[in-house]
């Protein structure tokens, strides 16, 4: 005798039915697991602070945030991650601050370098075209 199946809820196909049962004496159970999400720890700009602290260390700026990166870092290991969270910020913050100012100071030497050269440039050209001969009379 052939099995003639009715169109209702279908299981999934790697779910075959016990001999004697059809899909009405099958009991239906849904499992749900529920993970904690994985947090990524946060991050403190270690090297990001070193290299500040040796390139770009304007007003001390890059020495305190390695001080706070490293504050961070010590948070972390110790499983604090909302201080290492705060301290890791405040080291972003003064890295930022830090290469800010530098790029601003290193555009304005450009400027009076270049503002320098042209005054100097104009003076050397009034001379050549008006030479004063300073000598004996």
């Amino acid at each position: 005798m052939e099995r003639v199946r009715t169109p209702g809820p279908a299981i999934p196909p790697y779910e075959p039915l016990m001999d004697g049962l059809d899909m009405e004496g099958k009991t239906r159970s849904t499992v749900v697991t529920v993970e904690n999400p994985v947090v990524p720890p946060p991050r403190d700009h270690l090297a990001w602070s070193l290299c500040t602290t040796l390139y770009a260390n304007v007003c001390c700026l890059g020495f305190l945030a390695l001080v706070f990166s490293v504050k961070s870092r010590d948070r972390k290991v110790l499983g604090d991650y909302s201080g290492a969270l705060s301290y890791g910020s405040t080291a972003k913050y003064l890295n930022i601050t830090a290469h800010l100012i530098n790029i601003f100071l290193i555009i304005l030497v450009i400027a009076l370098v270049a503002s320098g050269t042209i005054v100097i440039a104009n003076i050397f050209n009034h001379h050549q075209q008006h030479p004063e001969f300073i000598g004996p009379t």
